[in-house]
């Protein structure tokens, strides 16, 4: 498993691999007994703890009995399963085309009970507009020279739209799809954040604000957070750096306005478009 420097994923393997190697070492073991007490070849330790092979779940189990320190292992499994699907490049999770994209982030959002986003570029996706929606993949499918599935990626969509979010008033005024796209998804907003299941909340722009706009995210329930980049889409599910997220949540929706003065900001912005 050779590591290349502009791996995010790599790196992430590299990372997992110290840490089992520092256990060992801090256990008082050498390589050689770890791996005698775990009924391993000496190879096969010395592979993984130069992240020439991933460990499995239970190769972890069994690392953490051996040295000692049980109480790693949920944390340390999180560090593997992230490290397995952290890193998914664009071009290989579209290669299929948009729809299936969508299709099969379906069973997260079926399964998530707490769902709760942040966008500051964004209308996030469970509260687009059909048409707010269109413009958008179909912007996605131009530019990266994708075959046209944009109805059907936007039917796919249109399973997931319910639940919990947050946003950025610059997502009012971000100008997708026209100023009739843009006063049709304004609207709708408004109708969302009426509905009892839903918490929408507006981060108003202000000059003294101390907590910086994030990359977008999307937080399910405790057990995974996902940030859509330029490049490709990262899934994160290590308990600590989840919680982090959720942390920066909280803090966003501290700054968030809701209820007549959120609907006051969406109403300014679409009187700005004439």
């Amino acid at each position: 498993m050779a590591i290349s420097a502009s791996s995010s994923a790599q790196r992430a393997r590299q990372a997992l691999a110290d840490r089992l190697a520092e256990l060992c070492r801090d256990a008082g073991l050498t390589g050689a007994d770890l791996a005698g007490r775990c009924g391993w070849s000496r190879s096969k330790s010395s592979r993984i703890m130069n992240a020439r092979t991933a460990p499995s779940a239970e190769d972890i189990r069994v690392w953490c009995e051996v040295c000692g320190v049980q109480d790693q292992t949920e944390d340390l499994i999180a560090s593997l399963r992230t490290a397995e699907g952290m890193w998914v490049e664009w071009r290989r999770m579209e290669r299929p085309g948009l729809k299936r994209a969508q299709e099969s982030r379906l069973p997260l959002y079926q399964r998530t009970r707490r769902f709760r986003s942040y966008s500051s570029w964004l209308v996030p996706g469970m509260i687009q507009t059909p048409s707010y929606t269109e413009a958008a993949l179909r912007a996605i499918q131009r530019r990266r020279g994708l075959a046209d599935d944009v109805s059907e990626a936007v039917a796919a969509r249109r399973e997931r739209q319910r639940l919990l979010y947050e946003g950025e008033e610059s997502v009012l005024r971000s100008g997708v799809g026209g100023a009739e796209v843009m006063a049709e998804q304004l609207d709708h907003l408004k109708a969302v954040g009426s509905l009892p299941q839903v918490s929408l909340g507006v981060v108003p722009m202000a000059p003294d604000r101390d907590r910086w706009p994030a990359e977008g995210f999307w937080i399910f329930d405790v057990a995974q957070v996902n940030v859509e980049l330029i490049s490709g889409y990262l899934t994160i599910t290590q308990p600590r750096e989840v919680a982090a997220y959720a942390q920066a949540f909280a803090e966003l929706a501290e700054l968030a306005v809701h209820g007549a003065s959120a609907r006051a900001l969406i109403d300014k912005a679409r009187d700005s478009l004439g």
